[in-house]
């Protein structure tokens, strides 16, 4: 049929009409139909472009590869025309080179893709599952804070309670032990001034068989079943230079231990320095004078007592010196502790935590009431120097 075609619009070689027509004639006919050739193949290939869009990118592609590349092979492998058909060719196998290598990358990205999609879902997985138990862990926490803090108020009431009840036991248990302190304070007082009373009735026997042995010129030691003290007379003031040494040796000591001993035991509970030493120094004057009220209290009792039968060759005075000397342990040092706390306890100077009571240091007062009351029995007697608040000790007084 394309022969035909060409038959009747081109000169043949050997036709009579190729001898009519001239040569340029002839080759201006083979230019038309070649440009018409042209552009029937345009419009085939523009149909065959647009049919195979039609079936997407990879539809028609075994058709091409087993009808039209060999087809374009065989048909157009003439040297006229071999170098646009061989273009077109190659540009065909570029083009279907380019389709599978897209194929071949849609592939991998696609596989790629569902991959990253099936771990997106399991870690999705995973975090629901965390967020899960998370929630159970702040449920349990939650239950468990819940129960704690109902166990602790439990607790501090059961705590309360008992430090309610261990707190009434004790105040019970010191009420009663005080009635009894003040029980036994009582008798003992009550034997203290018996004895009193009885070592007084005992020198004024003793001054009597003293004097009833200097008359008859006999001698003591067959004079009856009450030997005298061998105390010659004025002893207290013979011996009044040692003893002020040793009492003032025995304040210094009290000083260079008692004190400190005292000032750690208010450190705990006071931190305040000057007021610790505010304190002590309180305490010491308290302590003396509590001491000297006692000590003249303990004079007139027994100048009262001595003065019934006093006839001895030392003076009144000195056998009252003498005989508490002798007789210093009859000293109710425990009253003048009392008093000295007392004191303190109303002294608007000082101040101590409600909770703890001046009786922390009752050792040291107990020490200094003891020296101020031997003191007393010098001549002259020792007393702390005058001073301000927070001065205590003197070299000199």
């Amino acid at each position: 049929m394309g022969e035909g075609v060409l038959r009747e619009n081109c000169p043949w070689p050997g036709d009579s009409q190729e001898s009519i027509n001239s040569c340029d004639a002839n080759l201006n006919r083979c230019c038309e139909i070649i440009e018409l050739n042209s552009e029937i193949q345009g419009q085939l290939f523009t149909i065959l472009n647009e049919t195979s869009r039609e079936g997407g990118h990879y539809a028609g592609v075994e058709t091409i590869k087993t009808r039209l590349l060999p087809w374009l092979g065989t048909c157009f492998s003439c040297a006229t025309s071999g170098r646009l058909f061989e273009t077109n060719i190659s540009l065909t196998q570029d083009s279907i080179d380019k389709e599978r290598h897209l194929r071949e990358l849609v592939g991998s990205q696609t596989s790629k893709l569902q991959e990253l999609q099936e771990e997106l879902t399991s870690t999705r997985l995973q975090l629901d599952h965390v967020q899960q138990d998370l929630a159970k862990s702040q449920l349990a926490f939650e239950d468990t804070k819940i129960k704690s803090a109902t166990a602790l108020l439990a607790a501090e009431d059961e705590i309360i309670q008992l430090k309610a009840e261990t707190s009434c036991a004790q105040e019970k248990d010191v009420l009663r032990k005080l009635g009894r302190l003040n029980d036994y304070e009582q008798q003992i007082e009550i034997l203290r001034d018996e004895i009193s009373i009885l070592d007084a009735q005992k020198s004024v026997l003793q001054s009597r068989l003293a004097r009833s042995c200097f008359s008859s010129q006999r001698e003591s030691k067959s004079s009856g079943p009450f030997p005298l003290k061998s105390c010659s007379p004025g002893r207290a003031r013979h011996t009044n230079a040692s003893r002020r040494a040793c009492l003032v040796a025995r304040f210094g000591d009290i000083y260079a231990r008692e004190r400190l001993y005292a000032e750690t035991l208010l450190r705990t509970h006071i931190s305040d320095m000057e007021m610790v030493q505010r304190i002590i120094y309180i305490a010491a004057v308290e302590s003396f004078h509590a001491a000297k009220t006692a000590y003249r209290l303990f004079k007139i009792r027994v100048r009262e007592i001595l003065s019934i039968g006093h006839s001895g060759p030392e003076s009144l005075e000195d056998a009252v010196l003498d005989y508490i000397v002798r007789h210093e342990d009859l000293y109710d040092v425990q009253a003048s502790v009392n008093e000295v706390i007392r004191s303190m306890n109303i002294n608007p100077k000082i101040s101590f935590p409600p909770e703890i009571d001046f009786i922390v240091i009752s050792s040291l007062i107990r020490e200094l009431c003891l020296v101020a009351f031997s003191m007393q029995t010098l001549v002259p007697p020792l007393d702390v120097a005058f001073g301000t608040d927070g001065e205590l000790f003197s070299e000199t007084k």
